[in-house]
C-alpha cells in the first residue's frame, strides 16, 4: 500500500525524541503487562496444541537442529539477541537521510504497530516454548549457550538484567513484525538487487530464528505479521489525522482585531480621534476654506 509523500524533510530531533517517547512507552508498558504465569503457561499449551492439530509444529524439529548444532545454534543465538535492535533503528536512519519523502509513513507504520503488539501482550501472555516443562522437549539455546554472548539464562537480556524483561510477551512475536517491516522497506526502496533479496531473506531468516531458539511458536510469527497489517491499514488514518491536529493548532486565532485604530468606525463632522488620518476630502475643505 502506498502513501502520499511528504513535502517537508522530518525534523531529526522531534523524530528521535518521538521514536524514545514510544519505546520508552512500550518498554515500560511491556514489563507492565507481565500476567499470571499460569495463565501464560495455559496460553502456550494451547498455542503448540493448536499447531499440532493443525501440523504446523515445526517448533521441535528447528529447536532439536539448533541444539544439536551449535554452528548454527550460536549465531541464531547472537542474531536473536541483536539484530531486533540493530536493523530497524538503521533502516529508520536509512529512509530519513535517503528517503525522507516516505519516511513519516514508515515510521507511523512501525509506531502503530508496535503498539498494537502491546495490546497483545497485555491481553494474552504467553509462555514461550522454551520456558514451558522439559517434558514438552524444548530446550531454551540462549541458556545453552550463554557461555558464548552477553546474554544470561533469560530471553535476550544482559546477565543480571532479566528483571528489565517481561518473557511471557511472546504473542504476537514483534521479532518478527519488525523484521517484516523491514523487508518491506528494503524491497520497496531499495534500489538493487542486493537489497531486495534482503528484503526477502530477513523476515524469513528471523522467523526461522525466533521458533529454533525456542522464543516463539509459529503462531507467534503468524500473529507478528497479523499486527503488521493492522498497523499498515491504520496508518492513513493516522498520518490525516495528525495532518489536522497540526492544521488547527498551526492555524491563526479567529477574531483578529482590524489593526486601524478607527476599525471602521465614523465620527461625526467636527469630531477627530487623536492620530486619526484625515481624508483627502477633508484635506481639500480645509484648503478651500483657509483660501476664503
Amino acid at each position: 500500500m502506498s502513501y502520499p509523500a511528504t513535502r517537508h524533510r522530518p525534523r531529526w530531533w522531534t523524530e528521535l525524541t518521538l521514536l524514545a517517547v514510544v519505546y520508552a512507552a512500550y518498554s515500560a508498558g511491556r514489563l507492565l503487562a507481565r500476567g499470571d504465569v499460569n495463565t501464560a503457561v495455559d496460553h502456550g499449551m494451547a498455542i503448540l496444541r493448536a499447531e499440532k492439530a493443525l501440523l504446523l509444529n515445526a517448533e521441535h524439529p528447528l529447536n532439536r537442529l539448533f541444539t544439536d548444532t551449535p554452528a548454527l545454534g550460536i549465531p541464531a543465538d547472537f542474531a536473536y539477541a541483536s539484530l531486533h535492535y540493530l536493523v530497524t533503528p538503521v533502516i529508520l536512519v536509512w529512509l530519513f537521510r535517503r528517503r525522507p519523502a516516505r519516511y513519516r509513513a514508515a515510521r507511523t507504520w512501525l509506531m502503530l504497530s508496535t503498539l498494537l503488539g502491546l495490546v497483545g501482550f497485555t491481553l494474552v501472555p504467553t509462555c514461550p516454548p522454551r520456558l514451558l516443562d522439559a517434558g514438552q522437549g524444548f530446550v531454551d539455546t540462549m541458556a545453552q549457550y550463554s557461555s558464548y554472548g552477553w546474554w544470561g539464562g533469560e530471553a535476550s537480556a544482559p546477565r543480571g538484567m532479566g528483571a528489565m524483561t517481561n518473557q511471557y510477551a511472546a504473542m504476537p512475536s514483534l521479532h518478527v513484525g519488525w523484521a517484516l517491516w523491514c523487508g518491506v522497506m528494503l524491497w520497496r526502496h531499495g534500489r538493487t538487487p542486493l537489497m531486495k533479496a534482503l528484503g526477502v531473506a530477513y523476515p524469513l531468516l528471523t522467523t526461522l530464528v525466533v521458533m529454533g531458539t525456542a522464543n516463539h511458536y509459529f503462531l507467534d510469527a503468524v500473529a507478528g505479521c497479523a499486527v503488521m497489517g493492522v498497523g499498515v491499514l491504520l496508518t492513513r488514518p493516522a498520518l490525516r489525522l495528525a495532518d489536522r491536529v497540526r492544521t488547527r493548532l498551526s492555524a491563526a486565532p479567529s477574531g483578529s482585531q482590524s489593526p486601524i485604530v478607527s476599525a471602521g468606525c465614523e465620527t461625526s463632522a467636527g469630531e477627530r480621534i487623536p492620530g486619526q488620518r484625515t481624508t483627502s476630502a477633508g484635506a481639500d475643505d480645509s484648503t478651500t476654506a483657509a483660501a476664503r
